[in-house]
């Protein structure tokens, strides 16, 4: 599948390929989710797992471009097509997006109002993908249909993430919450060269409910699933780049520096400043003093041992305690007695 720009308009248009007896998806058009098919149980569950910064006395919000191709974050990638049941992120969303279950907003503005919300239907005619119009019948609004082998899934290779880094001081804690994620499709331009362009944006907490039961595969050795997609976000599994931080001008790092040698040095001294903090929150632990307690502690315990030793040990024999007897010490050899001079007597 390729993406290509129309000249008059410069709009970026997916074109139609791929197998077409894969099974066909159907999508809905409203802007407005339908209702949740979440249980109780798992809203309840999703309320729980929700950071809130907002009351944060320090707070930095950082936006990291991910490389899905990279290995690292390869488990969001693959599978590009579904494979045993297997979807990557952008299908999921994709899908969850065309049944009305998570809202998506523009890519331009950034912002989570709802005069920014994109209906899925103006995604595709975005996009220009083809699909198909079933109309209303009854109940069921408008729906649309769109094959599987239509979904730019392959051509969506990187990932904006939108973190905020805070320090909650009421509860002495220091986190990362994921606010909302951003597919990169890469689209060709008639000139044949290819330019990234953000599709939209999702808020986390309306996807996770739906990724929390998405095992993934995170490593080549390894072929268990044990996490799964909202542990990946939530662990900080994945290996991004700054690309901006939110300032008073809102400008990326790209505009801010001239050369790419600048942006890597402002992007790990962004990274040293994050770390930095963290480290500035607690008092580290004196080692010369518990170097001094190692040795006091093995002194005495050493001198305990030594003064059990000294102590008479008793043996115990037929039933009878006995205590031990001490060896006996040998005499000091006895001093000779003197003779004394005889005195001789004044009497006559």
């Amino acid at each position: 599948m390729t993406i290509i720009i129309q000249a008059q308009n410069q709009a970026p248009r997916i074109s139609r390929g791929g197998d077409r007896n894969v099974p066909q998806q159907r999508a809905g058009t409203t802007n407005t989710p339908r209702p949740t098919e979440l249980s109780v149980r798992a809203q309840r569950m999703n309320e729980q797992l929700t950071q809130e910064p907002g009351n944060a006395r320090w707070i930095r919000n950082i936006l990291r471009e991910l490389d899905l191709t990279k290995e690292k974050n390869a488990p969001l990638y693959y599978p590009v097509k579904e494979m045993n049941g297997m979807k990557n992120l952008f299908t999921t969303l994709f899908q969850l997006a065309s049944e009305g279950k998570i809202n998506l907003y523009g890519y331009e503005n950034e912002s989570f109002d709802d005069d920014n919300l994109l209906s899925f239907r103006a995604m595709l005619d975005k996009f220009h993908m083809i699909y198909e119009t079933i109309p209303a019948n009854g109940n069921l609004p408008e729906r649309y249909v769109v094959n599987a082998s239509d979904i730019p899934s392959r051509e969506a290779t990187k990932l904006y993430v939108k973190e905020s880094w805070y320090f909650d001081q009421n509860n002495s804690i220091y986190d990362v919450k994921t606010l909302a994620i951003c597919p990169i499709a890469f689209i060709t331009m008639e000139s044949g060269e290819e330019l990234p362009q953000g599709m939209f944006w999702v808020k986390y907490e309306d996807i996770r409910p739906y990724i929390k039961s998405k095992p993934i595969m995170t490593s080549s050795i390894n072929n268990a699933k044990i996490y799964t997609m909202d542990d990946f976000f939530r662990r900080r599994m994945y290996d991004g780049d700054i690309i901006q931080t939110e300032n008073l001008m809102n400008l990326p790092l790209a505009m801010l520096f001239d050369t790419e040698e600048e942006i890597v040095l402002e992007q790990k001294r962004i990274e040293d400043q994050l770390k930095a903090f963290n480290d500035s929150l607690w008092v580290p632990v004196d080692t010369t003093t518990v170097v001094v307690s190692k040795k006091e502690a093995r002194k005495a315990s050493s001198t305990r041992s030594s003064s059990v030793k000294s102590e008479p040990k008793e043996k115990v024999s037929k039933g009878k305690v006995t205590k031990e007897k001490t060896p006996k010490q040998p005499k000091a050899p006895a001093e000779k007695a003197t003779k004394s001079t005889p005195t001789r007597s004044i009497r006559r």
